[in-house]
């Protein structure tokens, strides 16, 4: 059985070496879009983060048996000619939740408390010069009896509010389905979310339902000093109208994913002039060593399920 991996750049340090012990195995730590049929021609398997591989891609690999997808989402394969070659596909869920919710309070906190600030304030002398022992000219709240709303209260969405509601704040969510109920939390409308909240979390997949779901006239409902973080998908939040909004208004802005990754240069997201007010980071919250870990194992056990 030959395994072909097609971004191994996305896994970063963990242990690629459980593949080794399926079969022959051929590593690349990137793949173009023109290198991909090539690549994985006379592969058993084909390993893919975000790789898209297409019908004409699968026609041509005449021993493809399975797509083992290192993510969640499948979207980046086409599901309707992997089920008419008899082609499987099989994705790995629920490994990076505890990395999604840690890193989701890593955003929440560096924002809160103007972490930036502060370590700044010491570093560059000023506080040795201040002739006093403490700071407080970014004034900060805590968390306790806020309103945390939620989009997406899927299993990362009910892990933020266990520890949201661990922290004394007040759980409201948004279902963008409109099918999901929870009892345990407050459900509302998008628009009482975002006007009564002081903390608004995303952790919703990107489709047809919330695709450009938050613009500049939901932005606005926010209220002033309000934190929105976006760790779902990007697209769901438009990045024009929050570049313009962090500009005309004190909101404070956290994301982890964007419409286009990595994200262009002339971003407007990179031009925005109250820098304090965002914090980008790069689609990292899932990578905790951890996590990836389980990821590999995922993949290593839907292989063996599928092709041993």
């Amino acid at each position: 059985m030959k395994i072909v991996i097609l971004d191994a750049i996305t896994f970063g340090d963990t242990d690629l070496s459980g593949f080794s012990e399926l079969g022959e195995v051929e590593i690349f730590e990137k793949t173009l879009r023109e290198e991909t049929s090539k690549r994985i021609e006379d592969a058993d398997v084909v390993v893919t983060n975000k790789v898209v591989i297409t019908e004409e891609m699968m026609r041509n690999a005449k021993k493809l048996k399975l797509v083992a997808i290192a993510a969640t989402g499948m979207n980046n394969v086409d599901l309707a000619a992997a089920e008419k070659l008899g082609i499987e596909v099989k994705n790995v869920a629920g490994y990076s939740t505890d990395s999604v919710v840690q890193h989701t309070f890593s955003m929440l906190l560096y924002l809160l408390e103007h972490s930036h600030y502060y370590d700044e304030r010491v570093k560059s002398g000023t506080y040795a010069k201040s002739g006093i022992f403490t700071d407080v000219s970014r004034p900060f709240w805590e968390i306790k009896n806020k309103k945390w709303g939620i989009v997406g209260l899927g299993a990362i969405g009910k892990q933020v509010a266990e520890v949201a509601s661990a922290f004394g704040a007040e759980v409201l969510y948004y279902s963008t389905s409109g099918k999901n109920s929870f009892a345990k939390y407050k459900q509302v409308s998008l628009t009482t979310l975002l006007e009564e909240c002081d903390i608004v979390t995303i952790h919703a997949p990107l489709n047809e339902n919330t695709q450009n779901l938050i613009g500049y006239d939901e932005l606005s409902r926010l209220k002033e000093g309000s934190i929105l973080l976006n760790l779902g998908r990007g697209g769901i939040v438009d990045e024009a109208a929050v570049a313009k909004i962090v500009d005309e208004k004190e909101l404070y802005v956290g994301l982890d994913v964007f419409e286009k990754e990595p994200l262009a240069l002339d971003s407007p997201l990179l031009q925005v002039k109250h820098k304090e007010r965002l914090h980008l980071t790069p689609h990292i919250a899932w990578t905790s060593k951890e996590a990836r870990e389980k990821l590999i194992e995922g993949v290593l056990t839907n292989i063996r399920e599928t092709c041993c």
